[in-house]
């Protein structure tokens, strides 16, 4: 049986702004991001919020609050007035996987998942000035040397980790705070391999970084050569959705606006072009009904594979 953490979903649709009779937002708004500026996650979310503040005629402030794979991130935001005036942008990993393994203080129902823009893009990534190119020649490289590996999250963590212990490796971690703190221990070949949430993508048309394997479940459409983990013979994939998340409590009319501004963004030539163009996620827009499902499936297969 394959572990999967998932399957891919979404359809896309494009609706004309709405009006309310509140006229919410009539202050600023302020996005919290889970890593550390210049990653793939923050590059998103600074253009989804400059697209953002065209719909709803407010400014929306950048936070990046790096942490435990965005884990400090989302203990804020479980403790913010529910209002929809701070909401997060990132991934749904520090929820499907990360409060199974590490003591955390939020869980998965204090949150509500409004919308879905794009879908992750997880990577293991090496220097294309090391002595390996493709995970095969990493994995032969490490039965006979010593290894360090840069994480971001506890899934990328755990599932190098295993990996590791199945292939015999003698491996060290060496945590960092997201993509921008990922890329130069990379390129500098102070670590042998990585993971990286879609940040390889500043540097693989360089040639500087290559991608050794995908942990998607599916080969990403900007690298169609690169193999998958499960393509490789390892039973383990990521779905991973870049969100935007609230509170549980916020207004259904605010929660209404939010998921229109992301649905306009994400038909927004400007965001379809960075995100596709410049940092290759595909870029699809999911609803809330959706979004809450798979939010929930994914963490019920999660917990069941964990426990195998």
């Amino acid at each position: 049986m394959k572990t999967t953490f998932a399957a891919i979903l979404g359809a896309t649709m494009l609706t004309a702004p709405i009006a309310y009779a509140d006229d919410w937002p009539t202050r600023p708004l302020t996005m919290v991001i889970g890593f550390a500026p210049g990653g793939s996650t923050d590059i998103q979310g600074r253009v989804l919020a400059n697209v953002m503040e065209q719909y709803l005629g407010q400014p929306v402030n950048v936070v990046n609050q790096p942490g435990g794979g965005s884990a400090v991130a989302f203990t804020r935001l479980m403790n913010v007035e529910p209002d929809g005036y701070t909401f997060l942008f990132g991934g749904t990993t520090a929820l499907t996987f990360t409060p199974i393994i590490t003591p955390v203080e939020y869980e998965i129902d204090d949150f509500e998942y409004l919308a879905s823009v794009a879908l992750g893009q997880n990577a293991i990534v090496t220097s294309a000035e090391q002595p390996f190119t493709t995970f095969d020649e990493i994995i032969e490289y490490g039965r006979e040397n010593q290894m360090t590996y840069a994480q971001q999250t506890p899934l990328d963590e755990a599932i190098i980790g295993a990996i590791a212990e199945q292939e015999g490796l003698d491996l060290a971690i060496v945590p960092t705070g997201g993509g921008g703190g990922m890329a130069p221990l990379v390129l500098g070949r102070e670590v042998d391999f990585a993971y990286s949430g879609g940040t390889h993508a500043q540097y693989t048309p360089t040639g500087e970084m290559v991608v050794a394997a995908f942990m998607s479940a599916e080969r990403s459409p900007f690298y169609p050569e690169v193999p998958t983990l499960m393509e490789l013979g390892y039973d383990f994939a990521i779905e991973d959705y870049r969100s935007i998340i609230v509170p549980q409590g916020v207004p259904e009319d605010v929660k209404d606006r939010l998921i229109s501004a992301a649905e306009f963004a994400s038909e927004s030539e400007t965001f379809i072009n960075i995100t596709e163009g410049n940092t290759f996620f595909p870029v699809v827009f999911i609803g809330q009904e959706e979004m809450e499902t798979s939010v929930r499936r994914i963490r019920a297969a999660t917990e069941e594979v964990m426990a195998e």
